[in-house]
């Protein structure tokens, strides 16, 4: 989850690596440092805290140099400390790494029998210090490197700059991205494409077990059997205009608001105007499909709860739906005539790569569903369907999340007429209601002043419950993550039917329970529950629309009235209240709405 960059530049290196760090923060925020060389000399800074702290004290300490090294970190091995901070340094060599070294204790004892102490509590200490114990034995930088990485277990995304080496860059990915940018006469190592995009949109994507010697004018990169790797370079465009927050106070307020255009860009990539029908990527066989297996983390893995209930009701192909950290250690059997669906924002998420990997030679199809078409779990699939979101930044996801919903829904859709579940006529009607989900957003957006009202009093609970039932009870479970994730208020969501079975002990004056309700064919069923919180006392907070608001009566604490939308895109559109209610009870409350405590944006490590 941490964020690294190297820079072999014309220019002082130390500005353009906080810049790149800037763009990588979303990565991690507990700490951040860079390194240099120059007249051969190894310096270093860093400090503790936000990328600004870093900043402030380099305009104290000033770093020179045109060669240098830096990275933002997600704490994993020792706490958020100076000490711990990267890059570490050891003599000759400094180290960027996201990751985890499995093995760095065994290594550590080895280190140790030679009379070398680590200093910190990292992990990454240890291949800084490897590499300086190979350099001591007479071994080049290059045969230093590659000596090293031979001994590491785990996940890596790795980059060297050594002492005396002013034109010298190595990096090496197992397990976690990584990117080489070329420039005119420069050269440049980084994460992902983002933070690279202000130097240039010319980049190379290191595969599995990669190392790359970077000089000013030449790349050479060896697979993992050390054999020439000839990689591609491949234009990469970036709006930079989507990785500046726009005029709005916080990333997520500006990613919640391009909801409307980023549905509206996806939606005329699969129905192109003039289009009659759901246009992928590459075919796929859905008569061939006995049933599907989901897998995906966090927001991701709702999105996917959501697209259960599409596949079996439309296309009455049944589903499996399983958390990826779970999924693989669990080794479920993947019986002939499953396909399995992964579904992550980054294309990078490690425990979502883990289980398609294992899925790969079993499953008789390999989907994805990803916001980046050079990720990993894009390049390792038979068919990668882009959500075409844009660069989200906000750590807590939003536009992602309805562009997995879209175009999950319209691989429903296209399953069940493959199948034969659905008329011509009625696959019309239901794409013509995708076509009117963009006006459908932005009239829901219109509820911004109402929610910011409501959030205030929201802000001073200690807990809330969300409710809802079929398609919308994973709404309730994402409203709910979204509510802890940014204002640390504990929040659970649970199936409305669920709530006499043990969570209405929970109820009480001081606990709002959120109830996430269109006037659907279940409605009803979920007044009942409604009228049973509320004779215990407790204060519900209905979302709904006017006619669903009407029926509901007296007794209702608080309402939050949406636009009318078909059953089958409700869960999309009332994606939009359960973000604003959570965005705007975090900013009531104070806190970090775009960098939330303990959490980064890509998960990268298990």
């Amino acid at each position: 989850m941490c964020g690294i960059i190297g820079v072999l530049g014309d220019h002082e290196a130390a500005p353009i690596l906080v810049d790149a760090l800037k763009r990588l923060e979303y990565r991690g925020y507990d700490s951040a440092g860079i390194a240099t060389v120059r007249n051969g000399q190894l310096d270093r800074r860093r400090a503790v805290g936000k990328l600004v702290n870093l900043s402030d004290l380099l305009v104290h300490q000033p770093l020179s140099g045109k060669a240098g090294i830096g990275h933002t970190r997600w704490a994993t091995h020792g706490a958020p400390t100076e000490g711990n901070a990267h890059p570490h340094q050891a003599g000759r060599v400094a180290v960027v790494h996201n990751g985890i070294i499995e093995n760095y204790q065994d290594l550590r004892e080895e280190l140790a029998s030679h009379g070398i102490t680590p200093q910190t509590d990292t992990d990454t200490e240890t291949v800084a210090l490897l590499a300086e114990h190979y350099l001591d034995q007479g071994n080049s930088p290059r045969d230093a490197a590659q000596l090293t990485l031979s001994r590491l277990d785990g996940a890596y995304a790795l980059c060297f700059l050594f002492e005396g080496e002013e034109d010298l860059l190595i990096a090496a990915r197992k397990g976690s991205p990584l990117a080489i940018g070329h420039g005119d006469g420069e050269m440049f190592v980084g994460s992902d494409a983002i933070a690279l995009s202000p130097m240039t949109d010319r980049i190379t994507y290191l595969e599995e077990g990669d190392m790359a010697v970077v000089t000013r004018t030449s790349l050479e990169i060896r697979n993992a059997e050390n054999r020439v790797a000839n990689r591609p370079v491949k234009t990469i465009r970036i709006d930079a205009a989507r990785i500046d927050k726009g005029g709005h106070r916080h990333f997520m307020a500006k990613e919640i608001a391009e909801q409307p255009t980023v549905l509206a860009d996806a939606i005329s990539r699969y129905l192109p105007a003039g289009a009659d029908d759901i246009v992928l990527p590459e075919a796929i066989d859905f008569t061939a499909i006995d049933r599907l297996t989901m897998v995906a983390c966090g927001t991701a893995f709702y999105a996917c709860n959501v697209a259960k209930y599409w596949f079996e009701q439309l296309a009455r192909l049944p589903v499996e739906i399983d958390v990826a950290s779970e999924f693989r250690y669990r080794e479920p059997p993947v019986p002939k005539g499953t396909a399995a669906l992964f579904v992550s924002q980054s294309g990078e998420t490690a425990d979502t790569l883990a289980a398609l990997r294992y899925c790969a030679g079993k499953a008789d199809r390999i989907l994805s569903v990803v916001n980046v078409p050079e990720s990993s779990i894009s390049r390792e699939s038979d068919l990668a369907l882009p959500i075409h979101a844009g660069v989200e930044i906000g750590v807590a996801s939003t536009k992602a999340f309805t562009c997995q919903l879209l175009v999950l829904a319209l691989l429903a859709l296209e399953a069940a007429r493959q199948r034969g579940e659905i008329t011509a006529g009625e696959l019309q009607d239901r794409l013509e209601d995708v076509r009117a989900l963009p006006g459908l957003l932005n009239q829901a957006l219109t509820i911004g002043d109402p929610v910011e009202r409501l959030s205030r009093d929201l802000a001073e609970a200690r807990d809330i419950l969300f409710l809802g039932r079929g398609a919308m009870y994973p709404l309730a479970l994402e409203g709910a993550l979204k509510l802890k994730e940014i204002s640390y208020i504990h929040a659970e969501g649970y199936a409305s039917g669920e709530l006499k079975h043990g969570p209405i002990a929970l109820v009480d004056d001081h606990v709002p329970v959120i109830v996430m309700a269109p006037r659907d064919a279940l409605f009803e069923k979920t007044i009942s529950n409604m009228q049973e919180v509320m004779a215990r006392g407790g204060r519900i907070l209905l979302v709904s629309d006017a006619k669903g608001i009407k029926s509901a009566g007296d007794g209702v604490w608080r309402t939050i009235q949406m636009p009318d939308v078909s059953a089958f895109l409700a869960p999309i559109l009332y994606a939009i209240p359960a973000q604003l209610l959570a965005y705007h009870t975090a900013v009531a409350k104070g806190t970090d709405v775009d960098q939330p405590r303990n959490l980064a944006k890509s998960v990268t490590v298990e």
